[in-house]
């Protein structure tokens, strides 16, 4: 695969799993699913399922902190699109629109500027819980 087309697969498969731990999660599914129907509709009910269960297991990485496990799930769909590319490269324009419409994976999103304040005031029995990221709260 010439090395155009890899950087594509590479930037498909990082946005679709990025996407898959942000609201937009829908969109980088039903993207997929689109694809994986134009050429085989016999398997994208499949596909459709199984970025489901990427989507839980993204979420469960990313509360724990563990990118080696994000890194091989973007590495699993770099090789199912690499195959199907492989086999079906008529569909260079769906990925590569599919990369243009969701938006990028954190790394390719470049540095972030600036960064977090928060300011928070409470007073008598009040609480504040204040988080620059992920937080899970159990009442106790």
């Amino acid at each position: 695969m010439e090395s155009e087309l890899a950087a594509l697969v590479n930037l498909a498969a990082s946005a679709v799993i990025s996407g898959m731990a942000t609201v937009g999660w829908e969109s980088a599914q039903r993207a997929m699913g689109e694809l994986w129907r134009r050429v085989h509709p016999e398997r994208a009910d499949t596909v459709v399922a199984e970025l489901g269960e990427a989507r839980a297991e993204v979420l469960v990485a990313r509360r724990h902190g563990d990118e080696q496990a994000e890194r091989e799930l973007v590495g699993e769909w770099q090789m199912r699109l690499r195959r199907l590319l492989a086999a079906h490269p008529e569909i260079v324009p769906e990925l590569r629109r599919l990369v243009e419409e969701l938006p990028p994976a954190p790394e390719e999103a470049g540095p972030r500027a600036g960064g977090v304040r928060l300011t928070a005031n409470a007073s008598g029995r009040s609480r504040v819980t204040m988080a620059g990221r992920d937080i899970d709260i159990t009442k106790g």
